[in-house]
């Protein structure tokens, strides 16, 4: 087993990166594209731990293992729960990028998330990019390149990863976690792609409970009163969800940070206790906001596979529906509209989209303005 066996439907990419770790084309500043759950951030870590490695990756020794597990003491791995990434913590990456490294290869410095760069972080890391100690290597990650100044960009070697496909993930899922056939392959299917999706969907019934519920809400909006329901189950949903996954995180934090004020074994609070405790706080409402958006966001994607696959089914395209466990659902959308009002609908959620991801729209708002928009025409029947 090798470094590369976790990246899933990466062929080309893991030939050019296995390419550079055995010194074909190697660069000190790389870009890693990819649409969401395509493992841009694993194909950077994976390719840390390549160059790391005497033997270019072979998934063994020390190396492979800690820069894997993200405990090798030159690869630093940067991400974020906040909205943004600032300059302060780009300039403490860039006082590491200038220190030699322990070991006897690489220094190796990984921003999972480049495109929330401020722009002040931006022309912190424009510097350091462009004046690379010899043995530093940058490793940066986004969805797309124009998500990344163009300046940083021009200095940096591309790799483009793409959506592996439903059997790529499939596959994927019954070799290494050990999932049936058919739940692999609904899982695959449902995730559209996207790996850490996929493994939630396989592992967790809730999970597919909550997902089942959301692409159901596009054959129920009949009504106004249907849209501001369903408006407000899918807010209340993806929050549940959201806490969840932040919840326990929150407490650990506040265990971690009481411990080192000794609010635990005295009972008292110390003065600086306050102010600490008012920045966790602050950190904490605004990673559980993004969490909460992060949600959302793929119940949305969730709710265009459905009207895709309307698409898909009235234009007679062969092949399984994303779907395909409520095709009884999509063939009443496809009765009850056409292709270009489906399309529509996609180009309306992803307005939405765009109102609470960029222009900070409420989120109960902005679903419920899109589930107006949504609704099935009058007299088409239930």
């Amino acid at each position: 087993m090798t470094v590369w066996d976790g990246l899933v439907g990466q062929r080309a990419a893991i030939e050019a990166l296995r390419g550079a770790a055995g010194g074909h084309g190697m660069s000190h500043s790389w870009l890693f594209t990819g649409p969401p759950g395509s493992g841009r951030s694993n194909a950077a870590i994976a390719f840390a731990a390549a160059l790391q490695c005497e033997r270019a990756g072979c998934g063994e020794c020390h190396e492979c293992h800690t820069a894997l597990a993200g405990s090798h003491a030159d690869v630093s791995l940067i991400r974020t729960e906040k909205l943004s990434i600032g300059v302060d913590e780009v300039r403490d990456l860039v006082r590491r990028a200038a220190l030699a490294p322990v070991g006897r290869r690489w220094q190796i410095l990984i921003v999972e998330d480049a495109d929330r760069l401020t722009d002040q972080a931006c022309n912190a890391l424009l510097k350091a990019i462009e004046e690379p100690t010899d043995r530093t290597v940058w490793m940066l990650c986004a969805p797309t390149v124009d998500d990344v100044l163009p300046t940083i960009r021009s200095r940096c070697r591309l790799v483009t990863l793409t959506t592996p496909t439903a059997d790529d993930v499939a596959a994927f899922l019954t070799r290494d976690d050990g999932v049936p056939d058919a739940l692999a392959s609904y899982a695959a299917r449902a995730s559209q792609g996207h790996i850490g999706r996929a493994r939630a969907l396989a592992r967790d019934e809730a999970t597919r409970n909550r997902r089942r519920e959301v692409v159901s809400i596009p054959a129920r909006l009949h009504s106004l009163r249907d849209c501001m329901t369903a408006a407000a189950n899918l807010n209340e949903v993806t929050k549940e969800e959201a806490d969840l996954i932040t919840g326990e995180l929150d407490a650990r934090e506040r265990a971690d940070l009481d411990a080192s004020y000794g609010v635990v074994e005295r009972g008292r609070r110390p003065r600086e206790y306050a102010p600490a405790l008012s920045v966790l706080e602050k950190g904490q409402k605004t990673r559980a906001k993004r969490r909460h958006l992060d949600v959302v966001d793929r119940g949305l994607m969730d709710l265009v596979s459905v009207y895709r696959d309307a698409i898909a089914l009235a234009s007679g395209a062969p092949g399984r529906l994303v779907n395909e466990e409520i095709r009884g659902d999509i063939d009443q959308l496809v009765r009850t509209s056409t292709p270009e009002l489906n399309l529509r609908r996609i180009s309306w959620i992803f307005e939405a989209r765009e109102q609470m991801l960029e222009f900070n729209v409420p989120v109960a708002l902005a679903l419920e303005s899109m589930m107006v928009a949504l609704k099935v025409p009058e007299g088409s029947g239930r």
